[in-house]
């Protein structure tokens, strides 16, 4: 019995000590894009927008990393507008294998492409665009931002559930606008809907003062519909449409109800728990950026724990497993699609002061699960990189 016990008790000591070596760095690389002026600045974007989510999520790592000597590390490097991020992207790589990227697409497979980035592990928790989970996919990226096309999803089905079949669209010039309105239609097709009508932002007089005005004549020949999608990723001047259409009718899309990653009405499943967590180590409310940087932070904590190994190869494995289940606050386990390495999660439908609903919405089927009737499914993704990486 005595030898058992000592047994066990030297086995125990030979697994603390391997996990006391144990160091995990993480590197969050953000590269500084031009934003587009706004008509207001009641909005200011933070400094540390999308940083300071994977700051709680190192706090998390840390705090069960420290009953299984486990240690963590992040390190930031932001990248000034108009620089060129391989530099910066290469010295992160000599650093550590697992990066998250704050980055636009282009500049997102400029790194995942460098021979330094082979066999890292990179996660992108600020680029929505339908391409990085489509043809243009990465094998070494994992998408912990919901892609457009999740977030147009989860508002067409609710339109669905609200019976509004006929639907108007207005979209602004910017290429994010455009792209938030072409995922709208291609999800709108998707659930049996369609537009009756479309009009292109293009006033470059000042709505502060003008809205009242200009908003009724500009939407008065939308015809009828049973609801506006409004596409203004910058949120630039959506928030004149409101109230000021010709008819009175729900705005939905950029404005109105939005569907988002994440927002601070979200309180259900111990959201709430993370919202105040959040709100008291940066001073400020948790947005979709810092939610997504910070399930990408989590998500490699609990791979480190799951596995007791720091490499980017075998993190990947598992968190493409079947074994993977990241608690995410939004009343469901959230998993990796094995083809694109999109991170599956519920999408929140809100408004300024409360949660409508949390897509996907009941009815809405699906023979692997019901998140994946948001985004792109296996069939329609078109991303090669992952089949050809297993």
């Amino acid at each position: 019995m005595r030898q058992t016990i000592a047994a066990a008790t030297a086995a125990l000591c030979l697994t603390s000590a391997a996990s006391a070596d144990l160091d995990i760095t993480i590197h969050y690389l953000r590269v500084e894009t031009a934003k587009p002026p706004t008509l207001s600045n009641l909005d200011p974007i933070p400094e540390d927008l999308g940083l300071a989510g994977a700051r709680v999520g190192l706090d998390d790592n840390t705090t069960t990393g420290r009953f299984l000597g486990q240690s963590y590390t992040l390190t930031e490097t932001t990248v000034p507008e108009a620089q060129d991020p391989t530099d910066a992207a290469r010295a992160a790589l000599a650093e550590t294998d697992l990066i998250v990227l704050d980055a636009p697409a282009e500049a997102l497979r400029t790194i995942a492409d460098l021979p330094e980035a082979d066999g890292a592990l990179l996660f992108n928790a600020t680029a929505p665009d339908m391409a990085l989970r489509g043809p243009e996919c990465r094998a070494n990226v994992l998408h912990t931002m919901p892609s457009l096309a999740m977030r147009t999803d989860a508002l067409a089905q609710f339109f669905v559930t609200k019976r509004w079949d006929t639907l108007a669209l207005i979209a602004g010039e910017q290429q994010a606008d455009e792209a938030f309105a072409a995922a709208m239609r291609t999800s709108l097709t998707k659930f049996g809907l369609g537009l009756e009508a479309e009009k292109t932002w293009a006033f470059d007089a000042d709505m502060r003062r003008n809205a009242a005005q200009e908003v009724p004549l500009f939407t008065q020949d939308l015809g009828e519909y049973d609801a506006l999608i409004v596409a203004d990723e910058a949120h630039d001047f959506g928030r004149y449409i409101l109230y000021n259409t010709w008819r009175p009718r729900p705005v939905a899309g950029s404005e109105g109800l939005q569907a988002e990653a994440w927002a601070p009405v979200v309180e259900q499943w111990g959201a709430a728990q993370l919202q105040s967590r959040f709100t008291e180590a940066a001073g400020r409310d948790m947005a979709p950026e810092d939610y997504a940087a910070w399930a990408a932070v989590r998500a490699i904590g609990e791979a480190v724990t799951r596995t007791s190994a720091a490499d980017a190869a075998t993190l990947r494995a598992y968190l493409l497993g079947d074994e993977f289940e990241l608690a995410g606050f939004k009343g469901r386990p959230l998993t990796f699609r094995t083809w694109n390495g999109q991170l599956r999660q519920p999408i929140p439908l809100i408004h300024a002061r409360a949660l409508v609903a949390q897509a996907p919405l009941d009815g809405f089927l699906h023979q692997r699960t019901e998140l994946d009737t948001l985004g792109l499914d296996a069939p329609e993704s078109g991303c090669a990189a992952f089949e050809a990486a297993r």
